[in-house]
């Protein structure tokens, strides 16, 4: 499956043919003026999830209970404006006595916990991928062995030795390659800038520059940042993907490098070593979290930035997703730890290629299987059909006969009914959006994950794209057939879910998509009924 894009072959502008590549990010680098349309459509009728009919229709008047949200990711801002009184706390814990008051294994976790930090504060947020990390373990070993004087077990070892080797050359390689092409672009951008600052005496508007007189001596540059400005950006936006390039091979694809060893220092292999992390669970970079958390519980109408789509929920912060892969003994814990606080809904907005220690994870779903806690996961972005191809953690691991029976694998679903085609290309996705994840049997649902509109740290609001966002949108619906109907198990919920969804044939598919239309209005009927 390929992504579409518009091609750009004029010499003079090879910068278009970079700005469409900003397209494929999941989470946006730069904030945006936002048209007023797009701010909470996904609650809306049409290709929305019909959520505030359903307040206004069929919720009106009932009581609802609050609801316990985790969500596993990145971090919240747990102090943003849009969350207040949305956020779980925890009563048997006494803050900042430095004792576990509750002896759950966790200090001063009043709002969730950290799995990516140690006792003294000290937090890592840019890792290595997981092929990275596997070619670091396996290169002593396999460098320089021969393949004929393996074992049985130690050459399927080796196999993957091989396969990460080679994924991880050709990974650095296009990497470096964005870093050296950008950088000369970024020469120029910034150049005419600072031409433009001179001119201008500080900063401008793009008002002023589409004022310039022809022979003005930089109209020239004003007219590129007027070209910048078309597509949604500026050179500060370029000077991001940059650094987004360098931090890969700085991090995500440098072997050499081990933050965990080195702040956290435990053995990512035994899962029940549990004796780390910290109370900080908004981390460093806590933006993709904080996002999802908005989705999901953004207080809604009280007329600033979006609504989210449950009014009643106590989000519950687990930050165990770094910049890079998470840990699968991270994500086992964090799990277990949202089982054993209440969480009766989890979001999972992350996925990765390897897991190398499948089988604790598989334990941890199946702990929160038998207690009744729905497991929300968002499909992934790279455009692929995950039935052939896994993204971890899956709805169903190659040692399994039948998939969990606690989870729902989400797509990302767009505005727009049908796609637009305009002399063979296209110019814009139709109901599933094209860089999500797909399959028949292991994707669920599509949901809401495009033109997103919601919170970021420090009382910001940003629009953004990916079943990262797809996937809180079904957890907020969860939370809020689960707060208007507490007699129903969570179990019960998600049937109902399944059930509200309704076929839609996409283009590229051989397969109808499960469409989340009207999903939150339809599931609320099945449950009055």
């Amino acid at each position: 499956m390929e992504i579409f894009l518009i091609s750009q072959k004029n010499s003079s502008y090879m910068i278009m043919k970079h700005l469409l590549l900003l397209a494929l990010f999941p989470f946006s680098l730069y904030a945006q003026k936002v048209d007023s349309k797009l701010v909470n459509w996904y609650n809306g009728i049409g290709t929305g999830l019909s959520t505030d009919i359903a307040y206004s229709k069929i919720l009106v008047g009932k009581n609802s209970k609050p609801v316990i949200v985790a969500i596993i990711d990145s971090g919240v801002d747990i102090e943003h404006e849009d969350l207040k009184g949305q956020i779980w706390i925890n009563e048997d814990e006494i803050p900042g006595n430095k004792l576990d008051d509750d002896n759950n294994g966790y200090i001063d976790d009043v709002n969730g916990w950290n799995f990516l930090g140690n006792s003294d504060g000290k937090n890592i947020n840019d890792v290595r991928l997981g092929e990275a990390r596997i070619y670091a373990q396996l290169h002593e070993k396999y460098n320089t062995a021969t393949y004929d004087s393996l074992s049985f077990e130690d050459k399927k070892e080796y196999d993957l030795y091989v396969e990460v080797s080679e994924k991880l050359e050709k990974e650095r390689a296009v990497a470096q390659k964005e870093v050296d092409d950008y950088a000369d672009i970024l020469k120029v951008l910034t150049a005419s800038n600072e031409k433009l600052k001179d001119h201008f005496d500080g900063d401008f508007s793009i008002k002023q520059l589409k004022k310039l007189n022809k022979k003005s001596p930089v109209y020239k540059d004003a007219k590129l940042m007027i070209r910048l400005n078309k597509f949604g950006f500026d050179y500060l936006s370029i000077k991001e993907y940059v650094n987004y390039y360098q931090d890969q091979l700085a991090y995500n694809y440098n072997p050499s490098i081990d933050p965990r060893a080195e702040v956290i220092g435990d053995d990512p292999s035994d899962f029940e070593d549990k004796n780390y992390g910290n109370n900080n669970v908004e981390g460093p970079d806590a933006g993709h979290g904080t996002h999802c958390a908005g989705i999901i519980g953004a207080l809604r109408g009280n007329e600033i930035g979006n609504d989210g789509i449950a009014g009643n929920v106590q989000i519950m912060s687990i930050r165990a997703v770094p910049n890079g892969d998470e840990w699968d003994k991270d994500i086992a814990l964090s799990i277990r730890y949202a089982v054993d606080n209440g969480a009766q809904v989890v979001n999972m907005s992350f996925g990765k290629e390897y897991s190398p220690y499948k089988e604790g994870v598989i334990e941890a779903i199946k702990y929160a299987e038998k207690n009744g806690v729905l497991l929300i996961h968002a499909a992934g972005n790279e455009s692929i059909d995950i039935d052939l191809i896994k993204n971890y953690p899956t709805p169903m691991y190659p040692s399994m006969t039948n998939k969990f029976s606690n989870w729902i694998e989400v797509g990302a679903s767009t505005r727009f009914k049908d796609p637009k085609v305009k002399k063979g290309v296209l110019k814009r996705d139709g109901l599933a959006a094209d860089f999500s994840n797909y399959g028949a049997n292991n994707v669920d649902v599509f949901a809401p994950g495009f033109d997103i509109y919601s919170t970021i740290p420090d009382n910001k609001y940003e629009l953004s794209d990916g079943t990262s966002m797809a996937a809180p949108m079904v957890t907020g619906l969860a939370a809020l057939l689960k707060s208007y109907y507490p007699k129903f198990t969570m179990l019960e919920i998600r049937e109902i879910i399944l059930e509200s969804v309704q076929e839609f044939k996409d283009y590229r598919f051989f397969f109808p998509v499960m469409w989340i239309k009207k999903l939150s209005l339809v599931s609320c009927v099945l449950l009055e009924e």
